[in-house]
């Protein structure tokens, strides 16, 4: 398939695709892309908003690509902000392990086993130490976080972002 025909599908069900000419370069390039997603086990169970993702991520498996399914085990536990109108409580270390559980149990039923990596934020979120906090924050404003919706709308009705 031509890296046209491999953009054409992926477009496919899609609203928008961010850079879509650099996308079409690396397909350009015949090389396997590295799709990541990462997914916070909250919930013991993936829903079914999740699937859509997945079946995405599976098309480009199917393509020849390498899919990272990142477990947010790190966000879980610290309450990383949710897309509602409220912060999301953090969970403990076990709750998050059991939750992961049944995400890598449950993910392979749309993805390809094969073809994906499950990985865990923590694996580098814990090694962050304050120096390195700091420049990564450094990189995010506030105008950057205003600019998701979700946020905005917190930030405007005064609920913690």
């Amino acid at each position: 398939m031509t890296p046209e025909e491999q953009l054409k599908l992926i477009k496919e069900g899609t609203v928008e695709i961010i850079e879509e000419e650099e996308l079409l370069k690396k397909l350009k390039k015949g090389r396997p892309l590295r799709i990541k997603a990462g997914f916070d086990p909250t919930a013991p169970d993936l829903h079914l908003g999740h699937v859509v993702l997945l079946q995405k991520l599976r098309q480009f498996q199917q393509l020849g690509h390498e899919v990272y399914f990142i477990i947010g085990d790190f966000t879980a536990m610290i309450g990383d902000p949710t897309g509602r109108n409220e912060t999301r409580p953090p969970l403990s270390r076990e709750q998050v392990v059991e939750n992961a559980k049944t995400y890598e149990l449950q993910v392979f039923k749309v993805l390809i086993p094969e073809k994906t990596k499950v990985v865990f934020n923590s694996t580098w979120l814990e090694k962050l130490e304050t120096k390195g906090l700091i420049e990564l924050c450094a990189k995010y404003t506030v105008a950057r976080m205003l600019e998701r919706d979700d946020f905005s709308k917190r930030f405007r009705e005064g609920i913690p972002i």
